[in-house]
C-alpha cells in the first residue's frame, strides 16, 4: 500500500490533481511552495521519467539529470552537498539519484504545506503517534474529513479488497509513522466491509500498546497481537473461521463488553526460530520500489539506496544489559540464535525467489560467533551475497574476524557507540570502552567494511563537559578514518528499559508516573543533575553532518553551538593513540585457525625444494620452501581450509612442534606473515 500510494502521488496524473487542487483553493503559499507551483509544467514533464530512473528502469536518464538543467530545483537544492566531491566524475548514476531525491523532497515540502500537513515519505502523521499516551488526538484526526491522499489510499485499498475478497486483513505497524495509515485503512474496511476481521501487530504495538486500555482503538481494529506473531496469528486465524473460542487466543487484545480484554493462552508455545520458515517475498512488487540517496555518504545511504532482503541471525539480543534499551521485552530479552546452515538455506531460497542477493540482518546486535559461522558457511557454499548488520563494538571483532566477514560479502556494520564517555558507557552497561570501540572500528575499516555509529546525548546525569568530550571523541574517530557514518539521537526514557523501570536509580524523575490509556513507551522525565540537553542537539547534528563528508575537523567545537560550551578535556590525538597502541595478537590455543584462500598448487622443483603457487583474485604468487616443510604447509592449509570443520590453533601448534620445534618461530617467520596477508586467519 505504501509504495503504491507513493507511485500514485508522484506520477504525472497524481501531480496534475495536486496542482489543480492547490490552484482551486487559492492558498497563501510560502515563497518556496510558490516557486514549485510556478514550475509545475517542468515537474509534470519530468516526474514519470524520474520515478522510472529511481526504480532502475530508466538508467540513461542519469546523464540528463547530472547536467543540471533537467530537474526543476527549489529549496532542498540549496542544501545539496558538493556532488563532484561526493560522487567524482564517474559516479553519474549515484549523483543523479541524489539530485532526484532532492527533487522529490521539494515536491514533498509542497504537499506538506498545501495538501496534507501529515505527509512524510516514511513517517506519515508520525507526530500523532509519538508519545501519544491518550488516543484523543489520533481519533480526532481519523474523524476529520478525508484529504486527497486519504481518498487515494482508500481507493487503492478498495481495489485490493475487491481483487482478493479477504476474510481478514492484517496491518503491520513497525513505527509511529505507520500507525495513522494503518488505522485510516482499517477505518475504511470497518465502514465498507464490516464482515472483514481487522487486526494489527508489529513493533509499535509491541513497545507502545502493552498497557492498552482505551476501547476506542477497537472501533478500527478487532484484534491487536503482541511479540512474535507465528503462534498468535495461527490461533487468531483459527478463531476467525470458528475453529477455536476467543479464550484460546494468545497474546491478543480485543474488546469485550465495551472494555479492552487481554487474552493469553500460555499453554500454546511459540514457534522456535529454526522452524518459522523463510520470509516470502513472492507477492511484493520489488521492482517498483525507489532507490534514493538522501545523504551523499557511502554508509548512510544503505538505508534507502537499493533494496535489501531482511533476515535475522538470532531472536533477541545476546548482550541484553544496556540500561536505555527495552531489555525487559521478549523481542530483546529472549535470545535464540539460528544455525549458520539454516540461515544459508534461507538466503539461497530468498535469492532464488527475488533474484537479489543483498541482505540486511536486522538483529538488535548480531552475535560475533554466529557471524563467523555464517561467513564460513557462505564461503563453503560458494554464495555471492552482499550483506550488512547491526553489532556491538566488542573486542571479539578482531582484525582477522573482520577480514573473514569481508570475504563473505559483509560491506558495512552499524553499532551503538551511544555516549563516547567511559563513565557513561559504564552507567549504560554497554560493556565497551571508547578505546575498544576505536580499535574495533579500525579493524572493520582496514578490512574494507564501512562503520556507522549510533550516538546518544542526554543520558541521565550527562554533563555539558561529557557531551563536548563525546563530540571530540566522535570528531577524532572520523578524522582518523575509522568511522564513516553516524547519527545523534536524543536519549529517550522508555517504559520497558532499566532507566524507565527504575528512574530513581539513575537520578531522573518520571514526570508522568501513571500510564495513559493508549500508548506508553517514551516517558517524559527530568534530569536535575545533568546538563540542559536542549542546548546541544543542533550543534551535534551540524558538526556530524560535516564530519561525515570529511570536512570541518579544524573548526573549534564551540563554533558549532549557539551558546557557550566548555572546552574539551580529551587529548588531541587520543583516538589515534588508542588505535596505534593496540596490543599484538596473543596466540592462544583455544583460538581457531582458518585459511580462506584457495589451496595452492604444490610443484616439486627438485629433491629438496618445492613451490607453493597461490592464485589470488588479482595475481599469483609463489613460496619456495624446503620439500618437507612445503609439504607440511600444504597439509596444514588443506586441514584448516574453510571447506573443513574449524580447527583450534592448539592442533596445528602440536603438529608443528612435533616436527619442527618452537611454534613461536613459525609465527615470527616471513612465511607465516605472507600467509597471514593472503588468507590465513586466527579467529
Amino acid at each position: 500500500m505504501g509504495i503504491e500510494l507513493i507511485l500514485r502521488i508522484f506520477s504525472k496524473e497524481g501531480l496534475t490533481e495536486i496542482f489543480d487542487l492547490i490552484e482551486s483553493q487559492e492558498l497563501e503559499l510560502s515563497e518556496n511552495a510558490s516557486r514549485i507551483f510556478r514550475l509545475k509544467k517542468n515537474y509534470l514533464q519530468t516526474i514519470d521519467s524520474v520515478i522510472g530512473f529511481l526504480q532502475d528502469k530508466n538508467p540513461t536518464l542519469a546523464y540528463r539529470i547530472v547536467e543540471g538543467d533537467y530537474l526543476p530545483e527549489a529549496s532542498r537544492f540549496e542544501q545539496k552537498d558538493d556532488t563532484d566531491w561526493a560522487f567524482g566524475t564517474l559516479g553519474i548514476r549515484d549523483k543523479a539519484r541524489y539530485l532526484s531525491t532532492l527533487y522529490l523532497e521539494d515536491l514533498g515540502d509542497l504537499i506538506s504545506e498545501a495538501i496534507d500537513p501529515h505527509f512524510g515519505f516514511s513517517r506519515y502523521a508520525e507526530q500523532l503517534a509519538i508519545s501519544a499516551q491518550e488516543f484523543d488526538e489520533m481519533d480526532e484526526a481519523l474523524q476529520d474529513p478525508n484529504g486527497l491522499l486519504d481518498d487515494w489510499l482508500w481507493a487503492l485499498l478498495d481495489e485490493k479488497i475487491r481483487l482478493f475478497e479477504p476474510r481478514s486483513v492484517a496491518f503491520s505497524v513497525p513505527f509511529p509513522g505507520n500507525l495513522y495509515g494503518a488505522l485510516k485503512c482499517a477505518q475504511f474496511i470497518k465502514s465498507n466491509y464490516p464482515n472483514i476481521s481487522v487486526w494489527m501487530g508489529g513493533g509499535y504495538p509491541n513497545t507502545e500498546l502493552r498497557s492498552l486500555k482505551d476501547p476506542r482503538v477497537f472501533d478500527y481494529v478487532d484484534y491487536i497481537t503482541l511479540d512474535d506473531g507465528e503462534a498468535p496469528v495461527r490461533l487468531l486465524l483459527d478463531h476467525i473461521v470458528g475453529n477455536i473460542a476467543q479464550e484460546e487466543l494468545k497474546r491478543t487484545f480485543l474488546r469485550k463488553d465495551g472494555k479492552v480484554k487481554w487474552v493469553n493462552n500460555s499453554q500454546v508455545k511459540d514457534i522456535p526460530q529454526r522452524e518459522t520458515g523463510t520470509p516470502d517475498y513472492s507477492d511484493l512488487p520489488i521492482r517498483d520500489y525507489l532507490s534514493v540517496i538522501e545523504v551523499a555518504n557511502p554508509m548512510h545511504r544503505l538505508w534507502s539506496d537499493g533494496r535489501w532482503n531482511k533476515l535475522t541471525l538470532a531472536h533477541g539480543c545476546y548482550w541484553g544489559k544496556c540500561t536505555f534499551c527495552d531489555i525487559s521485552l521478549d523481542y530483546i530479552q529472549r535470545y535464540e540464535p539460528i544455525s549458520a546452515s539454516i540461515l544459508c538455506d534461507r538466503i539461497e531460497e530468498i535469492i532464488a525467489q527475488t533474484g537479489q542477493n543483498g541482505f540486511h540482518f536486522v538483529d538488535e546486535a548480531a552475535p560475533p560467533a554466529l557471524m563467523r559461522d555464517l561467513a564460513i558457511e557462505i564461503l563453503r557454499r560458494g554464495l555471492s551475497v552482499t550483506w550488512w548488520t547491526n553489532i556491538r563494538f566488542e573486542s571479539s571483532f578482531s582484525a582477522d574476524l573482520c577480514r573473514l566477514l569481508r570475504a563473505s560479502g559483509c560491506i558495512a556494520v552499524s553499532g551503538g557507540l551511544e555516549v563516547a564517555s567511559d563513565r557513561l558507557l559504564d552507567l549504560i552497561k554497554k560493556g565497551v570502552t571508547v578505546a575498544q570501540v576505536a580499535q574495533v572500528c579500525n579493524h572493520f575499516t582496514q578490512s574494507g567494511i564501512m562503520v556507522h555509529a549510533y550516538l546518544m546525548y542526554g543520558f541521565p546525569t550527562q554533563t555539558a563537559q561529557e557531551t563536548i568530550d563525546s563530540l571530540e571523541m566522535v570528531r577524532q574517530l572520523f578524522e582518523s578514518g575509522v568511522l564513516q557514518s553516524g547519527f545523534w539521537h536524543r536519549f529517550a526514557m522508555t517504559a520497558h528499559s532499566p532507566v524507565g523501570l527504575n528512574p530513581q536509580g539513575f537520578q531522573v524523575k518520571n514526570l508522568y508516573p501513571h500510564p495513559g490509556t493508549f500508548a506508553n513507551n517514551e516517558l517524559a522525565h527530568e534530569d536535575p543533575s545533568g546538563a540542559n540537553h536542549d542546548l546541544f542537539g543542533v550543534g551535534l547534528k551540524k558538526s556530524l553532518f560535516n564530519y561525515m563528508h570529511g570536512v570541518g575537523f579544524e573548526i573549534p567545537l564551540s563554533d558549532w553551538f549557539e551558546t557557550k560550551v566548555p572546552s574539551t578535556s580529551i587529548p588531541k590525538r587520543y583516538i589515534q593513540r588508542q588505535v596505534n597502541d593496540e596490543p599484538e595478537l596473543v596466540y592462544k590455543d583455544q583460538l581457531r585457525i582458518l585459511w580462506i584462500g584457495e589451496l595452492p598448487e604444490l610443484v616439486y622443483l627438485d629433491e629438496e625444494n618445492v613451490d607453493l603457487i597461490f592464485s589470488g583474485k588479482k595475481e599469483d604468487f609463489a613460496l619456495e620452501l624446503p620439500l618437507d616443510f612445503g609439504e607440511w604447509v600444504m597439509e596444514m592449509l588443506s586441514e584448516i581450509s574453510y571447506q573443513q570443520p574449524l580447527n583450534r590453533l592448539k592442533v596445528i601448534r602440536e603438529k608443528y612442534e612435533a616436527n619442527y620445534g618452537d611454534f613461536q618461530e613459525l609465527i615470527e617467520s616471513e612465511v607465516w606473515q605472507i600467509l597471514k596477508e593472503n588468507g590465513l586467519l586466527i579467529i
